[in-house]
């Protein structure tokens, strides 16, 4: 048997001490160049999640969905509700939004109808989050209509709501005698 000198000895535990040590680097906990807090440049547009509780691009406040809308519905704001929903909500949810746009009747799964009581009962915030983050096959808008526009949209969505549902109440005292028979 030959003998092994005490530097090769040396330098097979070094190896092996050398070869273990290396496995701590793998779980080693480091922070890349993303990972870092940068201050946010003046004039820039944030991306992503809005701030957490903003009413106006979130639709939910202290965790619970707003039941009305912060934006007043005026004629304007609904007709760019009415362009707005013609152009990315009425393919699937039809321009009566009973769901049964076009692309429904070429085999997309059906949307659920704005008519129905649940949706009818949903609050404004609900309506606005399903828009802004999808929902099911529904994709997200967040990244092609604004929030004033989304919004304008959840009141275009209440209007054809309230028209499909209209009760004799609904109508001004004076227009009442133009629908009643004599």
């Amino acid at each position: 048997m030959k003998r092994v000198s005490f530097l090769t000895w040396c330098g097979v535990l070094g190896l092996l001490l050398g070869a273990g040590g290396c496995d701590n680097m793998k779980r080693q906990p480091s922070r890349g160049p993303s990972e870092l807090p940068r201050p946010t440049p003046p004039h820039t547009v944030a991306r992503g999640d809005p701030p957490p509780g903003d009413p106006f691009t979130t639709g939910f406040r202290d965790g619970a969905p707003l039941a009305r809308s912060p934006l007043a519905f005026s004629r304007e704001l609904l007709a760019r509700g009415r362009d707005r929903f013609k152009i990315y909500c009425a393919v699937c949810h039809g321009e009566d939004g009973y769901g049964a746009g076009i692309v429904v009747r070429r085999g997309f799964p059906a949307p659920p109808s704005y008519h129905d009581d649940r949706l009818r009962a949903a609050p404004d915030g609900h309506l606005f989050d399903v828009i802004t983050r999808g929902y099911g096959v529904m994709l997200p808008y967040a990244d092609r209509l604004a929030p004033r526009d989304r919004w304008a949209i959840v009141g275009y969505v209440r209007a054809l709501q309230r028209s499909q549902h209209a009760t004799l109440a609904d109508v001004p005292a004076g227009e009442r005698a133009r629908l009643l028979p004599p």
